[in-house]
């Protein structure tokens, strides 16, 4: 499905914050609000929109070690294997690594603990960690 001006406007303004109501997003980008609420629920119904969520302070969740883990593997890790709750993304990359995690922990004890169960457990053939020190900016 194509997407206009219009729902990239209103995409910009629920990624700023999804909890505006439509009427304040219709005040925002002067429509009327039965226009956004029809556009926002065909932006759900055509799977452009796929849900709304929040997005957590690191620090104050106790989340603030944040790290890159790239994969090399020689088998197929099952998808059960990513559900783990200090997993918050991974891709399939190309080059020297088949994947990129990125993690978040506590502190590095509670990271250490879990790269090596990690990498026992799904018999990985190599990582590369990369510890992120400073967060210029992170998305949902």
């Amino acid at each position: 499905m194509k997407i206009d001006d219009t729902d990239h406007k209103i995409i910009g303004v629920l990624r700023q914050n999804a909890r505006f109501s439509i009427r304040d997003i219709a005040k925002k980008l002067k429509l009327r609000h039965s226009t956004v609420h029809v556009r926002i629920q065909k932006l759900i119904r055509d799977g452009i929109i796929e849900k709304f969520t929040i997005k957590l302070n690191n620090k104050a969740i106790g989340e603030n070690f944040i790290v890159f883990v790239f994969i090399s593997t020689e088998k197929i890790i099952e998808n059960h294997a990513f559900h783990h709750r200090n997993i918050k993304e991974v891709f399939g990359i190309t080059g020297e690594y088949d994947l990129v995690m990125k993690c978040k922990f506590a502190d590095i004890e509670e990271f250490n603990n879990f790269i090596l169960d990690f990498r026992k457990k799904h018999g990985l053939k190599k990582t590369l960690t990369m510890i992120a020190t400073v967060n210029l900016k992170e998305e949902i």
